[in-house]
């Protein structure tokens, strides 16, 4: 018998998503940032004004950029979106605190919405890493996995409960650069460390003899070859 092999940790981290994803999306935060306190320390006209035209310049270059190293354009669009949104966001309110709104609020709603597909049985963890492997549904006939995707969709909810956490007090005090780094330095961090502790928390379910997510074990189903081959 073996054991989940650790090379199904690495490629549960590149499906995930790393680094690279969280620094394009700081991009646009550090030029709307740096945009308003230039602007206001200089006495522009309409600072909040010009940090949101910075930050949807610059969110159009990195979207630039990942549709020039291949990234799906439908990712690079939501992306280019929300920067968008919370920009105008800001732009109607006049307050620069609120460009940090909207992801206030999907924060929030990730939240809920990632807790409830984990008591209906659906763990977006599953359905993403499923989708991103070709197995679709294939893998919720499987109960190891099952159980190790509603285990490791618990690590997501708890990172969108403590990014509330830390931003909402930011935002009710009006501390624009606070809430800057902390998107920039925290962020990041947080989703780096999800990621880790993701792989630990799926496997934490599955037999010493599972073949890994790459290979749902389904009940009364005959073993693929490849599964075959890893268990002997």
């Amino acid at each position: 018998m073996g054991t989940p092999r650790e090379p199904d940790g690495e490629s549960l981290r590149d499906i995930l998503g790393g680094r690279r994803g969280a620094v394009d999306a700081s991009v646009p935060v550090v030029a709307f940032v740096v945009a308003w306190l230039i602007a206001g320390a200089a006495g522009w006209w309409s600072p909040v004004g010009i940090a949101a035209a910075a930050a949807i310049v610059a969110g159009a270059v990195v979207a630039a950029v990942r549709l020039r190293r291949g990234d799906r354009p439908r990712a690079v669009l939501f992306g280019l979106l929300g920067v968008a949104v919370a920009a105008l966001v800001a732009l109607y309110t006049g307050r620069a605190e609120d460009f940090f709104l909207v992801q206030i609020l999907s924060n929030v709603a990730s939240a809920l919405v990632w807790a409830i597909s984990i008591v209906v049985r659906w763990p977006l963890l599953g359905v993403i890493v499923g989708l991103a492997l070709g197995q679709k549904t294939r893998w919720r006939r499987d109960p190891d996995l099952m159980r190790g995707y509603q285990r490791a969709s618990w690590v997501w909810v708890a990172q969108y409960v403590v990014r509330v956490a830390v931003f909402w007090p930011l935002y009710r005090a009006d501390w624009v650069f606070a809430l800057g780094a902390a998107r920039v330095v925290f962020s990041p961090a947080l989703v780096a460390l999800c990621v880790l502790l993701s792989w630990p928390a799926l496997r934490s379910a599955l037999p010493a003899d599972h073949p890994g997510i790459r290979r749902p074990r389904v009940p009364g189903a005959a073993p693929t070859v490849e599964s075959a081959a890893t268990e002997e």
